[in-house]
């Protein structure tokens, strides 16, 4: 295997963060766009979770864990302070974030009631933007495509709210040239098909 083959969705905020780490350092891959009700026999095979973003590197070991192939790409060490925020993000906010996005798909959920605790991380993190210093690079792309999913959800309720360090950094990370470069669009990837290479050369 010539170089390392990266399956991915578009939209998923995990598979964002790989994908962030992957322009920044310019690990180039080649990427198969995966539509997840039709995964591909393949990825299955190597990582029989089925969930992306999966990594197989060019020694056919497997890196299935977006944090992971952020580490490899990066050569990251993530510190105390890092993993704190990283933890709050994947555990508490996620968890709220779901319930928030998607509250059909639970018992006994109440979205407002989701937004409101999730809300409590949003203001925790536009503290910790406003201190500046603590949040590099890497620890950003770990977190924003998280809270860009949350925005979305009601653009016009969260711009409303009074996180102004936190619109300010979200705005800079999706207005960003890696962010553009890291959503470029391409077809469902099929057996058989020329490769892509990810990240395009500039």
């Amino acid at each position: 295997m010539a170089i390392p083959i990266l399956y991915s969705f578009r939209r998923c905020p995990y598979a964002i963060r790989a994908r962030m780490a992957l322009v920044r350092s310019e690990f180039t891959v080649e990427l198969r766009e995966v539509v997840l009700r039709d995964r591909p026999g393949h990825m299955l095979e190597i990582s029989p979770k089925g969930t992306v973003p999966v990594l197989l590197l060019s020694d056919e070991s497997v890196i299935e864990e977006s944090l992971e192939i952020m580490q490899h790409a990066l050569q990251w060490e993530i510190s105390e302070v890092e993993h704190h925020w990283i933890s709050r993000n994947d555990d508490e906010f996620k968890f709220h974030l779901d319930r928030y996005k998607y509250p059909n798909r639970y018992d006994d959920v109440d979205e407002i009631e989701q937004r409101t605790a999730a809300s409590s991380y949003l203001a925790d993190l536009d503290s910790f933007v406003q201190q500046g210093g603590g949040l590099g690079p890497a620890l950003s792309d770990a977190l924003f495509p998280f809270v860009r999913q949350f925005a979305n959800h009601d653009r016009t309720w969260f711009d409303s709210q009074p996180w102004t360090y936190l619109h300010t950094w979200l705005r800079k990370c999706l207005d960003s040239e890696e962010f553009s470069r890291c959503m470029t669009k391409n077809k469902q990837w099929r057996e058989g098909d020329e490769p892509t290479l990810f990240p395009m050369l500039q």
